[in-house]
């Protein structure tokens, strides 16, 4: 039923080809008047009884295209592509390949549809990123979705939820109402429900002196509960067109405007731009009831449907415009929502996504691309009709992963990076290498990250929680700083370390811990930080003189260590001497592993790291 709302009017009745004929006759009729499943019925009886050829394979893959029966329009699309198509049947045939998960296939027959059609934005967008799938997956989940209480087995969507607690869809529950051939269900109404505090609905019943014989809905209601915009059919204002060989009258599907009185919706109108050369429907009125979003099949857009607006001022509409190149392609974008704050929910079959229509969001004040909302909110099926509620921090949507339309709830997922920049409080300059430990309340480690070139580390956290950084680095006073509460946005912290100043005795200047690594001799980053802090002191202390002693750990034989320990002492002389310091003030030694600052037999890791030092002995102050 949803795909009657999305394609009925700009579906194209394929090209007459060689063989239609006689024997196709009942079929096409049933094919032009959009009783698809009908259709499909007759052209299969076609195909088993042999008198099927390319296009009645053709009619069949349309026919289940048009009621999204993905398996059989995969099944009889393979017969089709046997011969050269156009462009938009690889198109289709690619689209529903990837609503049966079959994303290899789905790219060869892009692949096609790229070569035909080079200048198709779909075709831009396939080739500029055909990688596409796991970036699309490897997106941040922004939403955690269930399945809607409210959902039944017949079509269920477009739920919007109001600030006065009501929740209006469209359905086909109600089974006393004539089907239609489309899809074999019965005809939409508009349903009202209650949303309760717990987060269930409730209640729904069908809306009062609102809904027709035809189609209605969905629904958009204006923020402060007196105005709905919803959708129905040009056969009520007895507008149509005849078409006499066919035997058939079509209608459009128009918007209607509706105010409240009491409890009750009335003094339903036709707006002034609909048309019954084109579709008009899936409306969304602003927070300030002066723009009206919809969607349109009408001259000047990209191509199917397309995403407009049209200002509003009481009565009165301006002249309806497309949304561009940002939201449209030449595909199909539909179902328009834009929320208090000012960001467009869409969904599109164009734009780059998991398969059928995905949900795509931008936010209008700012300008920027639309984005994919990723899963699980996207499938490889037909998800579409977001609405979200920004008060009270809720959406819906609708799927058909099911089989069958229904409404899903979303909550969003709050995302937010702890971004802990590190710096030396003296200098100002940004410390690599600190380790920063985030934890929460109850004191759980969450990340431990060692700072990047920039001094940074980014961590994801939760929203509206509190967390503490802990940072440390050797030469430096440890810290903790809080990370503060926040949503949806980057928090930063700026952890500033004071310097450890060196502990100057009558016999020695006391630095960190100058630790070698295992079997080597050179100055690490750590080692170099503190030896500078020994040339500030003797900067400041121009006639002090300093005697380096130098050791190892116990590992090796004992004439080794002693030519390692002397190699590191050297090593620690010509450091000094290369940052300025008079060679006559600086002398060193190695003393192997005769001078254990730990005694060990059987050492760790840690106390032989400890045990491979330098000591920095005052010969003269």
């Amino acid at each position: 039923m949803r795909k009657l709302y999305i394609t009925l009017s700009f579906v194209m009745v394929s090209g007459i080809l060689s063989a239609q004929n006689q024997y196709t006759k009942a079929a096409d009729k049933l094919f032009d008047r959009y009783e698809y499943v009908d259709a499909a019925k007759e052209y299969l009886k076609l195909a088993e009884g042999n008198k099927a050829d390319s296009y009645v394979y053709k009619q069949l893959a349309e026919s289940y295209y048009n009621v999204f029966n993905t398996k059989e329009a995969v099944k009889w699309y393979a017969k089709v592509v046997e011969q050269k198509q156009d462009a938009e049947t690889y198109y289709k045939y690619a689209q529903m390949l990837k609503a049966e998960g079959n994303f290899n296939e789905s790219d060869k027959q892009m692949q096609q549809f790229a070569q035909l059609a080079p200048n198709d934005q779909r075709a831009k967008a396939f080739v500029s990123k055909p990688n596409y799938l796991p970036e699309l997956k490897g997106q941040t989940k922004l939403y955690d979705i269930a399945k809607s209480d409210v959902s039944s087995d017949k079509t269920d969507f477009g739920a919007v939820l109001t600030n006065d607690n009501n929740v209006y869809f469209s359905s086909s529950r109600n089974t006393s109402r004539k089907t239609n051939g489309w899809n074999e269900e019965p005809y939409l109404d508009i349903y009202k429900a209650t949303y309760n505090a717990n987060g269930t609905i409730s209640d729904a019943v069908a809306v009062e002196n609102i809904n027709t014989k035809w189609h209605d809905g969905p629904a958009s209601i204006s923020s402060d509960g007196t105005t709905m915009y919803y959708g129905s059919e040009s056969f009520n204002e007895k507008e149509f067109t005849k078409d006499k060989p066919k035997n058939a009258k079509f209608g459009k599907i128009y918007l209607y405007k509706a105010t409240k009185e009491g409890d009750k919706w009335v003094n339903a109108k036709p707006l002034p731009f609909n048309n019954k050369e084109y579709d008009v429907r899936n409306p969304s009125i602003s927070k300030d009831g002066k723009t009206l979003y919809f969607s349109s099949n009408m001259p000047g857009g990209f191509g199917g449907e397309d995403i407009w607006k049209v200002s509003v001022n009481g009565d009165e509409y301006g002249t309806p415009e497309n949304l561009g190149a940002k939201v449209n392609t030449e595909a199909n974008e539909s179902f328009p929502f834009i929320t208090d704050d000012n960001v467009l929910f869409f969904s599109s079959n164009g734009k780059t996504g998991f398969g059928g229509l995905d949900v795509f969001k931008m936010d209008l004040n700012k300008g920027t691309e639309a984005i994919n909302v990723g899963e699980p909110v996207n499938t490889s099926k037909d998800d579409f009709a977001f609405t979200y509620n920004t008060s009270k921090k809720v959406g819906f949507f609708s799927s058909n992963r099911d089989g069958v339309d229904n409404i899903y709830k979303a909550d969003p997922v709050c995302n937010v990076q702890a971004l802990v920049r590190v710096k030396d409080a003296k200098t100002g300059k940004e410390i690599e290498g600190a380790m920063v430990m985030l934890v929460d309340e109850k004191q759980k480690t969450i990340s431990n990250q060692t700072t990047a070139t920039n001094g940074e580390t980014i961590t994801g956290v939760m929203c509206n929680t509190s967390y503490s950084a802990q940072v440390s680095k050797s030469g430096y006073e440890s810290g903790v700083f809080d990370v503060k509460k926040a949503e949806n946005e980057q928090v930063v912290v700026e952890a500033l370390l004071n310097p450890i100043i060196p502990i100057i005795t009558e016999k020695e200047v006391i630095l960190q811990p100058i630790f070698f690594e295992f079997n080597k001799s050179n100055i690490t980053a750590d080692g170099a930080a503190e030896l500078d802090k020994l040339v500030a002191v003797m900067n400041e202390y121009p006639e002090m003189v300093i005697f380096a002693k130098s050791h190892t750990d116990s590992r090796g034989s004992d004439s080794y260590n002693i030519k390692l320990s002397d190699r590191r002492a050297k090593s620690t002389v010509q450091y000094l001497i290369s940052k300025g310091v008079a060679k006559e003030r600086i002398s060193g030694q190695g003393f192997g592993e005769s001078e254990p600052k730990v005694a060990c037999k059987s050492c760790t890791e840690e106390e032989h790291a400890q045990n491979r030092r330098s000591e920095f002995l005052i010969v003269k102050k």
